[in-house]
């Protein structure tokens, strides 16, 4: 390893603005469990670390996640603390920065895979959030997430840091209009719902009638307000998380999670789309 120049560190720095990433078509990714997930990543068969700012702190704790960062091809450099500071995101960085390659695909080849459980963000804005509903989703088994072009970005260090390693872990998608989604995805035999809280129809009767067993995508809204009407009426169906208790209501990642969860269930069991002894 041998320290960073001037130069590297500036432009890792400069990956914090969403228009320099753009550019660069790369992004930060922070922290030991970020940076393992990124070294063992492959984007469009290439290794999807392309750097690593790391303290000698750190590379004396993490020797593994070194070795693979090494293996991947990264660019190793041995990095002070201060000068690490600068570049990470955190108040509190825990001495591993990654620089890693952007990992979008092509929408239309995500339809072509035949997927059978999809989550689309429409509207959804806060970047926490967004990372959230992407760890769920990469939980309960999904083939994609589709982030519209109204949504925040993917490659931004809140969402990054939220999904935990998910954003390495399944097919994504960024700027895709929303219209042009459900039409894809619906002629590829997929059914597509549009999770609301006021949706006329109830999650319970949709697992209880077999609705969620074919393939299903599902679209997520903006955390305050919603799906737009325009957005809602492209679903084959508006569908509400009922709500047994007192609560007022869910949030959205929470919403989320329990909406795919359901849907990967219902796929399982006898009559579903998936095999109920595998999750591929």
């Amino acid at each position: 390893m041998i320290p960073p120049s001037a130069a590297r560190t500036a432009a890792a720095r400069r990956l914090s603005r969403r228009s320099r990433r753009a550019k660069e078509r790369r992004f930060l990714a922070e922290g030991p469990q970020a940076v393992r997930e990124a070294a063992a990543a492959v984007a469009h068969g290439t290794a999807a670390l392309a750097e690593l700012f790391v303290t000698e702190e750190a590379a004396d704790r993490h020797p593994g996640i070194v070795a693979a960062a090494d293996e991947a091809g990264a660019v190793l450099h041995l990095t002070p603390e201060d000068t690490l500071t600068g570049i990470a995101q955190t108040v509190t960085p825990q001495g591993m920065v990654g620089v890693c390659r952007f990992l979008d695909r092509p929408f239309d080849g995500i339809v072509a895979s035949r997927p059978r459980l999809v989550a689309v963000l429409a509207h959804v804005r806060d970047p926490g959030n967004a990372g959230t509903v992407l760890r769920c989703a990469d939980a309960a088994g999904a083939d994609a997430v589709v982030f519209t072009d109204s949504s925040v970005d993917v490659y931004n260090p809140k969402a990054v840091r939220a999904s935990v390693g998910s954003l390495f872990h399944l097919p994504v998608a960024v700027g895709v209009l929303a219209a042009e989604a459900v039409t894809a995805l619906r002629e590829a035999g997929v059914r597509v719902l549009a999770a609301d809280g006021a949706g006329p129809r109830d999650l319970d009767a949709e697992l209880d009638d077999g609705g969620l067993a074919p393939p299903t995508a599902w679209m997520f809204g903006n955390e305050a307000w919603g799906l737009p009407e325009e957005t809602r009426a492209l679903a084959d169906e508006v569908v509400r998380v009922p709500i047994h208790g007192r609560a007022e209501s869910l949030n959205l990642a929470t919403a989320a999670a329990v909406c795919l969860y359901s849907s990967a269930r219902a796929q399982r069991a006898p009559g579903g789309c998936r095999s109920v002894t595998s999750s591929s």
